[in-house]
């Protein structure tokens, strides 16, 4: 079984294999993973961390081991007035992806049904997910309960 303990943010060189996972997977410490190839991948490192998509894991081998966010589904969210939409959204400690024009954020119909209240569009998709992280240097938002 190959082993990671190093992760980088950016890749250095050709990965040799990669990790396709969900926001929530991507989320760890210590947990065996399945490579795309179908290798194990013992994931160790010396803190929770949040991976993102384009970082890589470094095997003591060496090898980097590209991290890639999985399709997922998620609410797609327009509007006349985004930025509206998207304080209430971070208002509710919501993860969310913030592009031109939508807002993305996992499935919840409690907050679709705020959303279209308030006006928004909102649409299911299935897609990969890189919400913005915290405004404290942190790769990850919290609710109350951190």
């Amino acid at each position: 079984m190959l082993t990671a303990q190093i992760y980088h943010r950016h890749a250095h060189a050709a990965p040799a294999d990669r990790l396709v996972l969900s926001y929530e997977d991507r989320f760890l410490r210590r947990k065996v993973l399945a490579t795309a190839s179908g290798a194990r991948l013992l994931v160790d490192l010396a803190q929770t961390t949040s991976l993102d998509h384009g970082g890589v894991l470094v095997t003591t081998e060496g090898a980097e081991i590209a991290v890639e966010a999985a399709a997922e589904p998620l609410l797609s969210v327009t509007g006349p007035d985004l930025a509206r939409l998207a304080w209430h959204v971070g208002n509710r400690h919501c993860p969310c992806q913030i592009e031109h024009g939508r807002l993305l954020i996992q499935r919840d119909h409690v907050i679709r049904a705020m959303l279209e209240k308030l006006g928004a569009q909102v649409r299911e998709v299935s897609e990969p997910f890189t919400p913005e992280g915290g405004a404290y240097g942190h790769g990850r938002t919290h609710g109350h309960s951190h």
